[in-house]
C-alpha cells in the first residue's frame, strides 16, 4: 500500500502532486471505470435501439427496453460517481479531520462494492437477454456492435470496482498514524495556544543568610556587655 499517514495519505496540507495522483492504482483504476461506464451507456444511447418494422423503437437486447435501461443507468450513474470521487481523491490529503478521512473511505468501499455488484448483474441481464435475441430482430446486424461493446465493458467494469473495493478496504485497514496528527485534528478544530506562563514574583519563604557572614573570622574576639 503506497502512501503513509492517516488512511493511506500523509499530513493533512501537504502539497498536491498530480503525478504521483495519477500513477496511483486507485486513479488507474478510477480512469479505467470511467472510461467502460462511458463506453456501455453510451453505446446503448446512440445504437442500442431500433425500429424495425414499426415507428416505436424496441431495445436491441431482445426487444426488452428494461434491458437498455438498466444498462444506461447503470453506466450513467457510474460514469458521474467516477468524476466525484476523483475530485474527492484529489482533495483527500486536504482534510484535517481524521473523523472526516474515515467517512470518505468508508463511502468509497459502500459505493465501489455495491456498483461492482451492479456491473455483475447488468452484465447477466444483458448477456442473457443477447442470447435471446433472434437474427430477424436484428436486420443487417444492425446494433449489433453496441450490444457486444455494452455488454463486453460491463463485464470489465465487474473488475476495476472490484479492484476500488479492494484498494479502499486497504486504506481502511491502513488506519491512522496518530503521530501525523494532534488532538484538536482527530476533530478537524484548529490547535489552541496555550496562555503564556507568568514567572512568579513572590519572596520565597526559605532562609537566607545575612550578610557578609561567610567571610567571618571564626578565631575573633566577640564583643561582650560592660556591666555596671
Amino acid at each position: 500500500m503506497d502512501g503513509v499517514g492517516s488512511f493511506g495519505a500523509g499530513r493533512a496540507g501537504a502539497a498536491f502532486d498530480p503525478i504521483a495522483f495519477i500513477q496511483q492504482p486507485q486513479t488507474i483504476l478510477r480512469i479505467l471505470s470511467w472510461i467502460f461506464s462511458m463506453v456501455v451507456f453510451g453505446s446503448i444511447i446512440n445504437e442500442g435501439y431500433i425500429n424495425h418494422g414499426s415507428e416505436r423503437l424496441y431495445c436491441v437486447f431482445n426487444k426488452n427496453n428494461n434491458a437498455c435501461n438498466y444498462g444506461t443507468t447503470t453506466g450513467l450513474i457510474a460514469f458521474l460517481a467516477c468524476i466525484f470521487f476523483i475530485i474527492l481523491d484529489m482533495k483527500f490529503q486536504q482534510i484535517s479531520s481524521i473523523k472526516d478521512r474515515k467517512k470518505a473511505v468508508m463511502l468509497d468501499i459502500g459505493f465501489s462494492g455495491f456498483w461492482a455488484f451492479l456491473w455483475f448483474v447488468c452484465f447477466c441481464f444483458l448477456a442473457n437477454q443477447w442470447q435471446r435475441t433472434t437474427p430477424d430482430e436484428l436486420p443487417l446486424n444492425q446494433g449489433a456492435d453496441a450490444a457486444r461493446a455494452a455488454i463486453t465493458f460491463s463485464f470489465f467494469s465487474i473488475f476495476t470496482w472490484a479492484g476500488l473495493t479492494v484498494r479502499a478496504v486497504q486504506k481502511y485497514m491502513l488506519g491512522t498514524d496518530m503521530s501525523l496528527f494532534t488532538t484538536e485534528d482527530l476533530d478537524g478544530n484548529p490547535p489552541v495556544q496555550p496562555y503564556p506562563t507568568i514567572t512568579s514574583t513572590e519572596p520565597d519563604d526559605t532562609y537566607q543568610s545575612p550578610p557578609f557572614t561567610e567571610n567571618l573570622d571564626p578565631n575573633a574576639p566577640t564583643y561582650q556587655v560592660p556591666i555596671y
